[in-house]
């Protein structure tokens, strides 16, 4: 999907480590919510309340997932998940372009 239709957009920017990381907050008629936001290249960990989807939609990156010992790379157009009630740590090599969908 290159677009969503009938959404509200919260205005305020989500922005997290020093402005290296910000996203805007997607939110649809059925209750689902999106962030579409952008990386700058840096290390970072991130917690989840919800389990989440994340689709990269350009850059690159690797990824450790909770319960893994291997980093993951990641490049435009692949998708990750992460669990619930967890944290996930990424080093992105890129400027990095993503949509995360947060899961019910």
């Amino acid at each position: 999907m290159s677009e969503f239709n009938q959404v509200t957009i919260v205005k305020k920017a989500n922005i997290y480590f020093d402005g290296n990381v910000t996203s805007r907050t997607v939110l649809f008629a059925d209750g689902t919510k999106k962030t579409l936001g952008i990386m700058l290249p840096g290390e970072y960990e991130f917690g989840t309340a919800a389990a989440e989807v994340m689709e990269i939609l350009a850059g690159e990156l690797t990824v450790l997932l909770p319960g893994e010992t291997e980093w993951k790379q990641v490049t435009a157009n692949t998708t990750f998940q992460v669990p619930a009630n967890s944290s996930f740590r990424l080093k992105v090599t890129q400027v990095t372009d993503y949509c995360c969908s947060y899961l019910s």
